[in-house]
């Protein structure tokens, strides 16, 4: 079995990273799991968010026209998040002023589901 994705996006939210990165150049994600929007992932121009010692590295995501997007989460979050995989999209109304989206009138947010047995093996060790 190939190493499963913990992350992955839409169609829909490729098509605005595709968008964001013209504007702004290289990006990234982040999910704080704090308040102010802390569920929904905040996208930020690559490097200018500040990754923190327990953050994880979710994965990169491989958009077409924009190279890898680097998908962080933090240390506490992750903990709550480890046997889900996410997938990132984009739905209409208003997200964080804070999120590169925010001016588009749409918004990030995080679909999840559980991962199977075998994946939550593979990702996180067998359980114990």
């Amino acid at each position: 079995m190939d190493q499963p994705r913990r992350v992955d996006l839409t169609e829909s939210a490729g098509d605005l990273l595709r968008k964001l990165a013209a504007v702004h150049g290289p990006v990234m994600f982040h999910q704080s799991g704090g308040c102010c929007d802390g569920s929904a992932p905040m996208c930020y121009p690559l490097g200018e968010f500040k990754i923190g010692e327990r953050d994880v590295h979710l994965g990169d995501l491989a958009v077409d026209g924009v190279g890898a997007v680097p998908v962080w989460m933090s240390g506490p979050q992750f903990e709550y998040w480890r046997h889900t995989h996410l997938t990132i999209d984009v739905v209409p109304g208003r997200g964080s002023g804070f999120s590169l989206e925010a001016p588009e009138g749409v918004r990030f947010l995080i679909r999840s589901r559980l991962f199977s047995d075998e994946e939550s093996a593979a990702l996180n060790g067998p359980p114990g």
